[in-house]
């Protein structure tokens, strides 16, 4: 039994809501053909935060302000997010115009559930939303649709209510990996710069060292030419065999700071080649950071931006090999969100190896997460490219992230060489 309640009489405005009525578990009449949807102002407003979050963007929002001769340039998405909730308990001509930008963005969506008359049809049509990932046009349809009971408000806020958390979740992990990869950079920089001090400082001595032994050297000559300038230095064997032991000394010293010169210059080329690792896991994150903030963002809102990003995938076809079976039903919607076809094999596990010629056929460029994908599948897919003279990626991760960060580069479907998406 659920006693929620999720909606307002109709017609009252800012009346008082109705009182908690439990819910029968049994099936509800149908609605009478012609019931009126309700509007955005006959819905509790405790929704109203959770309407326009997930059914509006921030530019829809900008848009419907400045029909309304609001200032919005220099709000922020957050302010922008209250000023849309506040429109939403108004019933006046602000609050209409909210309501009729929510109807004219989730249109097709509104007149799909608007075909069905009972609040177990107009769930099944939310549940199939969800596992599809039209969500936004769905929660608003759901919420307005005259069918719609107090349990099926309630199921469909608290779906909204834990995919926020799960989105947010999934973007502080991103943001702390990032946060870490920029702070071995930081250290990396550190020992970077002692081990070039102590560089410099090796190569002064071993200059200082061979000038001493230079010297040594020369007056080991001299004495071997002692008869012809007696004088100028010692002669005796204990002069001699003392300048020996000096220039042996010397040498030995110049033989030890030599190794350690090359140690030091071979411990300094590796933490070069490691901080260039990081500064390119660095922005791999960042790519594939901002790629899955403007999926997020985009759902299927008019982006001239995503537009842009995603018009050399239109009509093409990518095969993906490899990564985690349950993330390929999200993998094949970013493809088609963007005009692309894609095709899946999953390496070898379950799928014959003998059908990755055909696949590599059909397929414009290939695709496939290193950390999630076998040596052999991995080089079998390199050579059929390679043959075929069509290009492949290797992706960081088996992500969605890395995914979308690799398709959203422009000249990927172009290089027949097999490009390297960022690691």
């Amino acid at each position: 039994m659920v006693t929620l309640p999720l909606r307002r009489l109709p017609g009252q405005g800012m009346a008082p809501l109705l009182p908690n009525v439990p819910v029968p578990s049994h099936p509800a009449d149908a609605v009478p053909t012609g019931a009126r949807r309700s509007r955005i102002w006959d819905i509790n407003p405790s929704l109203h935060c959770s309407i326009i979050g997930t059914c509006l963007t921030a530019a829809d929002l900008r848009r419907l302000l400045a029909k309304l001769n609001a200032a919005t340039k220099t709000d922020s998405d957050h302010t922008l997010h209250k000023r849309g909730v506040q429109l939403a308990g108004q019933r006046d001509v602000a609050g209409k115009l909210l309501h009729k930008t929510l109807d004219r963005r989730h249109e097709a969506t509104v007149r799909r559930f608007a075909r069905s008359s009972t609040p177990e049809a107009v769930r099944r049509l939310w549940l199939q939303a969800l596992d599809e990932g039209d969500i936004p046009g769905a929660y608003w349809a759901v919420l307005t649709h005259p069918a719609t009971d107090d349990a099926l408000m309630a199921e469909a806020f608290g779906e909204i209510h834990m995919l926020s958390h799960m989105v947010g979740s999934s973007n502080r992990l991103d943001l702390a990996r990032l946060r870490r990869a920029e702070q071995a950079l930081g250290d990396r920089d550190d020992t970077i710069d002692r081990q070039q001090v102590r560089l410099q400082e090796a190569a002064r001595e071993k200059t200082e060292l061979r000038r001493r032994l230079d010297a040594l050297e020369s007056a080991v000559l001299r004495l071997s030419a002692a008869g012809a300038a007696p004088a100028a230095v010692p002669t005796d064997a204990a002069d001699r065999a003392t300048l020996q032991r000096r220039l042996d000394d010397e040498r030995a010293r110049a033989a030890t700071l030599a190794r350690l010169l090359a140690e030091t210059q071979e411990a300094l080329a590796a933490a070069r080649a490691a901080n260039a690792g990081q500064e390119h896991r660095a922005a791999a994150l960042q790519a594939e950071l901002a790629a899955y903030e403007r999926a997020m963002a985009r759902e299927d809102a008019v982006d001239a931006d995503a537009d842009a990003l995603s018009a050399h995938l239109a009509g093409r076809t990518l095969l993906y090999v490899g990564g985690r079976p349950g993330l390929v039903k999200r993998l094949k919607e970013a493809a088609e969100g963007r005009g692309a076809t894609l095709l899946v094999h999953d390496g070898g596990i379950e799928d014959s190896a003998t059908l990755l010629p055909g696949l590599v056929s059909q397929a414009d460029a290939a695709l496939f997460p290193v950390d999630c994908v076998s040596h052999t599948a991995a080089g079998r897919v390199k050579a059929l490219c390679r043959d075929a003279d069509k290009p492949f990626l290797t992706l960081r991760t088996a992500s969605l992230a890395s995914f979308l960060a690799a398709i959203e580069q422009p000249g990927f479907l172009e290089v027949p060489s097999g490009p390297r998406a960022p690691q």
